[in-house]
């Protein structure tokens, strides 16, 4: 920045050339200094206040500013991106594998079933988890996924599952324990309902060692029969005529 005797010398000068000093010389160099200083100083403070709010001001993403010096003509934060749709559509549940085709549904899995009451054929359904297994019967015509008999197979692991079952009947006092054919089983009505359902009746047999099955009437199935008493003879005649065949 040029010093006051800079300046005296410059005006001077200026001054001399035309052989004359202006009266008024020592006020205008003064004048001059003063407004470079002033113009100086207030350079400074807008710099300091430009440099506090650079550093105070939160980061904002993507904004941009045009060459105007005004706030208005600041062009505004730019829109977040849309998030991905979400779907919220459930999965198809898939079918449980099955047993396939079983002919005339007399044997499946690792038994043989000898004997059915009268009228009854294969579902054509069935389900295969392993070392639990299942099938039914029921009348031509009746509806599909109906059934009068279902029978269930468990082996291996799964027969701790009958264990349970049985252990938790014999604890309630649910239920009687049976002999059918030299074997041990379990005769109990199950899911007997609040409202007047009578449940479905159910007889627990074991057909090896590492094998149980369990063989139930459809509750309406059971209303067929004279009572339960016949129910229960019809079972233990499906029992015995089970076989292993591991």
């Amino acid at each position: 920045m040029p010093t006051l005797e800079d300046e005296i010398r410059r005006l001077m000068a200026d001054e001399t050339a035309s052989l004359q000093a202006a009266p008024d010389l020592l006020v205008r160099v003064l004048r001059s200094h003063r407004d470079r200083r002033r113009r100086a100083k207030a350079a400074a403070v807008v710099a300091s206040v430009v440099a506090s709010v650079v550093v105070a001001a939160p980061p904002v993403a993507y904004l941009t500013a045009g060459p105007a010096t005004t706030t208005d003509e600041w062009s505004t934060v730019s829109p977040a991106p849309e998030p991905p749709a979400i779907d919220d559509t459930p999965p198809a549940r898939s079918a449980p594998p099955d047993l396939g085709d079983l002919g005339d549904g007399r044997e499946f899995g690792h038994v043989r079933v000898g004997y059915l009451p009268e009228g009854l054929q294969w579902s054509r359904w069935s389900v295969d988890l392993g070392d639990r297994y299942m099938t039914s019967y029921n009348r031509e015509g009746d509806g599909e996924g109906s059934y009068r008999v279902q029978i269930r197979m468990y082996e291996e692991a799964a027969v701790q599952e009958v264990d349970d079952q049985i252990r938790a009947y014999r604890d309630e006092q649910d239920g009687e324990e049976v002999t059918v054919g030299g074997r041990s089983g379990y005769l109990v009505v199950r899911n007997v309902g609040e409202d007047g359902m009578k449940g479905t009746p159910t007889l627990f047999l074991r057909t090896g060692g590492r094998q149980w099955a369990e063989i139930a009437f459809s509750p309406v199935y059971a209303e067929e029969f004279s009572g339960a008493e016949a129910v229960d003879a019809e079972l233990k005649k499906i029992g015995e005529g089970l076989t292993s065949t591991m």
